[in-house]
């Protein structure tokens, strides 16, 4: 149980963000719900959590951004005074073949995914260090790991930012700090459900458990990371995909 601690999770306003403020706050932790675009739908989400009797507040804060993420993060500081677990989820897409890939659309995927999540963990080390324990939870994902066709910018930011969990790892792991990665697979949100028939149908023949995930299992995962019990486990990146990339 996560019963005191005060989590951040990015990019929460929908979801695997979403489900991982949930299960977080159900588990006992008091949630600030980040969002850049989507007030209302953050506020949903706080709505959700205090109804079954959890805690949350809601901050906008643009991730790409390094000065907003100083400014958030000492905005929770000054309200809670401590942070114990960072969870950096936000992220977008810009898919399209290579060969005709924007500059801009390379650069934007880059700038909200690898360096956003740089960013928070940036802003948010100094105080893990002064408290001597944290948890950093970074969510990749299975294209980090294996490519895909038409995700050049995505597949690159998500390949970047298990670099960074595993070189914030051991940076960090001296005060008592783990940092850890997600690599979740093809997942039931909103991102995949604009996806064709035929492309998810190709997507689970890829899939020894022959299904998409739900953003509960992702959040399951994240949950047991922010845990005590994963309290020996830094410097690794689980895969929660199906066996998709065995």
């Amino acid at each position: 149980m996560l019963e005191g601690k005060i989590a951040v999770v990015t990019g929460a306003s929908r979801g695997i963000g979403k489900a991982v403020a949930l299960e977080l706050a159900a588990q006992g932790a008091e949630v600030i719900i980040n969002y850049n675009g989507s007030g209302a739908r953050a506020e949903e989400v706080k709505r959700e959590i205090e109804e079954k009797g959890g805690k949350a507040e809601t901050c906008q804060c643009n991730v790409a951004d390094f000065g907003q993420c100083l400014e958030f993060i000492s905005g929770v500081m000054k309200d809670f005074g401590r942070i114990d677990i960072l969870v950096n989820n936000a992220g977008i897409t810009r898919d399209g073949l290579l060969m005709k890939m924007p500059e801009e659309d390379f650069d934007d995927v880059i700038k909200v995914n690898l360096k956003g999540t740089f960013n928070t963990i940036r802003a948010v080390s100094r105080q893990m260090i002064k408290q001597r324990s944290g948890r950093i939870i970074n969510m990749s994902s299975v294209v980090g790991l294996c490519g895909n066709a038409g995700q050049v910018n995505y597949a690159a930011s998500k390949a970047g930012i298990i670099g960074i969990t595993k070189s914030a790892a051991k940076e960090l792991a001296p005060r008592g700090i783990t940092v850890n990665a997600i690599a979740p697979g093809f997942v039931d949100t909103e991102m995949t459900a604009v996806l064709s028939d035929k492309v998810k149908e190709e997507a689970r023949a890829q899939i020894p458990l022959g299904k998409f995930g739900k953003p509960e299992d992702i959040a399951k995962t994240a949950a047991f990371l922010a845990s005590e019990e994963a309290g020996y486990i830094t410097g690794q990146v689980i895969q929660v995909d199906g066996g998709m990339a065995i």
